[in-house]
C-alpha cells in the first residue's frame, strides 16, 4: 500500500485509502479508480504504467485496458478519452431527456449498465434513450425556502414509454452508427452482447407486452439487421436477464439462459448454425453464471440442483458432453469466484449454523484449504432458536418454506404475539439455508423483545420454476395472500401462538402485501406497518407493472381486483403507512391516494413521511425508521 501511494504521490495523484477496489488486468498489473483518474499500476516495477484523468464532474466512467481508454459522461454528453489523445465527444445528450450510456428500461431485464466494450476494445456500444415523450412526474424539493418541483420521467402502466437505440463507436475511425432496430419503437432492447469476432451485436428484443422475445443480430459496422437467431414466446411473460456469453476459444458460439422448458437453464448456440445443444435440464434452476475456463471447455454456474431452492452450489458443465459436476460440498448458500484458468475457486458459504467460511478450492484435485472461519458475531447475546419448516401452499400441493425465530427465553406453555415479515414479490427470496436462515437483524431483535418473528416465501417468488413463479400473472397479490394465510394458519395451530396478536410488516411489494393482507383478512391481523406500498398498479411503472399485470385496458378486472384503494372499508386493525416523499420508484401518490380513500371511508390510519428520502430510508434515519416500526408493534400488538 505504501509503495502504491508513493507512486501516486510522484504523479501528484490522490492517494488510495485501500486496495479493496482494484481490478486485476493480469498477474502483474491492476487498475484502480482514485476518483480523479484511472490508474494502471505494475506490482513488479512498483510503478504507475499510465493513468487517464477525467473531469471532476464526469460520471459513469468505464475503462478498457486493451484500448487504454475510458468512456464517461460529462454533463449529458458521452465522451471517450484514449491514452496520449485529447478527449472526443461521441454523442450529444440533453437535459430534456436524451440519456446516453446508462441503464435503460428502468433497470429491468438485468440491465445495470449502458456501456458495452467490444472484446478487443476496438469499439464501444452504448444505449441511447429518448425520454422526451415520457410524462414528467413531479417530486417536491423542500431544500429551498420556497419548495420547488423537480420532474422525473415516469412512464406509468398503459402510458407512453421511452424509445431506446444502441449505438456503436469505432475508436480507430471515429465512426458512429446506430443499430437499425426499426418499428415499433416502443419495445425493449435488452441483453446487448458483442459477438466473439466483433462483427455483430446481439440484442434480445422484447415486445412491449413482454411475451415475445427475438434474438436479433446486427452488423456492428453498418447497423444493418442481419438475422433473427431464435424467438421465445409465453402466455405470461418472457424476461431475458443475461446477455449471450461468447466462448473465447470459439468466437461463433455462445451460451444463452432461458426458461423455455419451465426452468432457467443453459443452451449452447452457434451464431451461424443456431442451437447446438441444451447444456442443463431438470426441475431446478441455474441462478448465476460465473463464466468459462480459459480453454472454453467448461462453464461454471451456481444452481439449486442439489438441496433445492434453500441452497446454492457451484457446478461446472462440459460443453462437449454435457456432464455436470458439483464443485462445492457443504449444504448451504455458496457465493463463489472462479479463476481465469478454471482450476481454482474462492468459495464463501454459510448455512443456518455457520456464520461464514471462506475456502480455496482446487477443482482438479477436488481439495480445499480453509482461509477464514468467521466467529459467531452474536456469541454471548440472548438469541432465540430459528426453526425452518415446510408448509403447503393454498393449492394444497406445493411446498413453501418458512423461517420462525423464537424468543430467547421461549416457554412452550406461554402464548406469544407474532410479527410476520413479508415481501412475497418477484425476484426476492427471504428464506435460505444461510446464516440465521437469511433473517434480518430487526427480526432477531423483535424475537429478543418477546415476539415470534415469522417469514415465508409464497408462490411468485424466484428460483422455483415458471409454474411456481408465474401463477401471479394478471392478479398480483391474490395467490400471494392466499399462500401467506397458509403460513398464518400454521401459526394459529401452534399452542404457543396468541392468534389474537398477529401483526404484519413489509416494504415496497411487502408494503403492498401488508395492506393487502389486512384488507383481505381484517379479523386476522391486529397490527400492520406498510412501507413504500404500491396501492394501485396502474400508478406503477410500465416495465415491471405491465410484465405481471398486462396493460390496464387489457386487464381491467385484474387492476380493479388488486387495487388496495378500493378496499379500505375492510380495514379493522391498527395500520401505520410510511413513505418517502421523494420516492422515484413507488411514487408518493400511491400512499396519499390510499389515505384519501381511508378518510372517505372513515378509517383511522396512522401515517408518517420521511421528507428527504426516496424508496428506502437509508443512513442514520434508518435507525429512526426501525424504532418507529418497533414502537408501533410494542404499542398496539
Amino acid at each position: 500500500m505504501d509503495a502504491v501511494n508513493k507512486s501516486f504521490d510522484r504523479q501528484h495523484l490522490q492517494a488510495l485509502t485501500s486496495l479493496y477496489n482494484i481490478k486485476w488486468i493480469n498477474n502483474h498489473t491492476f487498475w484502480v479508480d482514485n476518483k480523479e483518474a484511472i490508474v494502471v499500476y505494475n506490482i513488479d516495477s512498483k510503478k504507475i504504467e499510465y493513468f487517464l484523468s477525467y473531469p471532476k464532474n464526469a460520471k459513469h466512467i468505464h475503462f478498457n485496458d486493451k484500448a487504454s481508454a475510458i468512456v464517461y459522461l460529462e454533463g449529458y454528453d458521452l465522451y471517450i478519452s484514449q491514452l496520449n489523445r485529447e478527449p472526443v465527444k461521441i454523442e450529444n445528450g440533453s437535459k430534456e431527456g436524451i440519456v446516453l450510456g446508462q441503464a435503460v428500461h428502468r433497470s429491468e431485464f438485468g440491465i445495470v449498465d449502458g456501456i458495452f466494450w467490444s472484446p478487443t476494445g476496438n469499439s464501444v456500444a452504448f444505449y441511447r434513450m429518448d425520454e422526451t415523450m415520457v410524462t414528467d412526474y413531479p417530486l417536491v424539493n423542500i431544500n429551498r425556502r420556497v419548495a420547488q418541483t423537480e420532474n422525473i420521467k415516469y412512464p406509468m402502466a398503459g402510458m407512453k414509454s421511452h424509445e431506446v437505440t444502441v449505438g456503436v463507436y469505432d475508436l480507430d475511425t471515429g465512426d458512429l452508427v446506430y443499430m437499425q432496430t426499426g418499428e415499433p419503437k416502443e419495445k425493449y432492447l435488452t441483453n446487448v452482447a458483442w459477438s466473439g469476432d466483433e462483427q455483430n451485436i446481439l440484442i434480445a428484443v422484447l415486445n412491449r407486452a413482454q411475451n415475445h422475445m427475438k434474438m436479433e443480430v446486427y452488423d456492428s459496422k453498418t447497423g444493418h439487421f442481419v438475422k433473427e437467431l431464435f424467438e421465445e414466446k409465453s402466455d405470461t411473460w418472457v424476461e431475458p436477464e443475461n446477455p449471450a456469453l461468447f466462448l473465447p476459444a470459439s468466437p461463433n458460439q455462445f451460451v444463452w439462459q432461458s426458461e423455455r422448458d419451465g426452468y432457467n437453464h443453459l443452451y449452447l448456440y452457434d451464431i451461424n448454425k443456431g442451437l447446438k445443444k441444451q447444456l442443463t435440464a431438470g426441475q431446478w434452476v441455474v441462478t448465476s453464471v460465473l463464466g468459462l475456463d480459459i480453454k472454453s471447455k467448461y462453464l461454471f454456474f451456481e444452481a439449486t440442483k442439489d438441496g433445492g431452492v434453500l441452497n446454492r452450489h457451484l457446478y461446472k458443465v462440459s460443453l462437449s458432453n454435457g456432464r455436470i459436476s458439483r464443485i462445492t460440498s457443504e449444504m448451504g448458500t455458496h457465493v463463489t469466484s472462479v479463476s481465469k484458468s478454471g482450476n481454482r475457486v474462492i468459495d464463501m458459504y454459510s448455512n443456518l449454523e455457520t456464520p461464514r467460511i471462506i475456502q480455496l478450492l482446487d477443482v482438479k484435485k477436488r481439495s480445499s484449504v480453509q482461509l477464514h472461519e468467521a466467529k459467531d458475531p452474536f456469541l454471548g447475546y440472548r438469541m432465540g432458536r430459528i426453526v425452518m419448516d415446510t408448509i403447503k401452499a393454498a393449492d394444497g400441493k406445493t411446498d413453501l418454506y418458512s423461517r420462525m425465530i423464537l424468543p430467547p427465553d421461549f416457554d412452550a406453555s406461554k402464548k406469544y404475539p407474532v410479527v410476520v415479515y413479508v415481501y412475497g414479490g418477484p425476484h426476492a427470496q427471504l428464506v435460505k439455508n444461510s446464516w440465521l436462515g437469511a433473517a434480518r437483524m430487526w427480526q432477531l431483535y423483535m424475537a429478543q423483545q418477546g415476539y415470534i418473528a415469522f417469514t415465508m416465501d409464497n408462490r411468485g417468488t424466484p428460483d422455483r420454476g415458471c409454474e411456481f413463479e408465474k401463477v401471479i400473472h394478471r392478479q398480483l397479490g391474490e395467490v400471494e395472500a392466499a399462500d401467506q394465510m397458509q403460513g398464518v394458519k400454521y401459526l394459529q395451530s401452534l399452542p404457543y401462538v396468541d392468534e389474537n396478536r398477529i401483526g404484519v410488516h413489509g416494504w415496497s411489494f411487502g408494503g403492498f402485501m401488508t395492506i393487502n393482507l389486512m384488507e383481505k383478512y381484517p379479523d386476522v391481523f391486529k397490527v400492520g406497518v406498510s412501507g413504500g406500498p404500491v396501492t394501485d398498479w396502474k400508478y406503477y411503472e410500465i416495465m415491471y407493472g405491465e410484465r405481471y399485470m398486462d396493460l390496464p385496458e387489457e386487464n381491467k378486472k385484474g387492476y380493479e381486483m388488486t387495487n388496495l384503494n378500493m378496499r379500505t372499508k375492510n380495514l379493522k386493525g391498527r395500520l401505520l403507512v410510511i413513505h418517502g416523499a421523494i420516492d422515484p420508484t413507488v411514487v408518493w401518490q400511491h400512499s396519499l391516494y390510499f389515505i384519501e380513500q381511508c378518510i372517505k371511508n372513515r378509517k383511522q390510519v396512522d401515517y408518517f413521511v420521511y421528507p428527504r428520502h426516496e424508496h428506502n430510508v437509508r443512513g442514520a434515519d434508518r435507525v429512526h425508521l426501525m424504532q418507529k416500526v418497533t414502537n408501533y408493534f410494542n404499542d398496539f400488538l
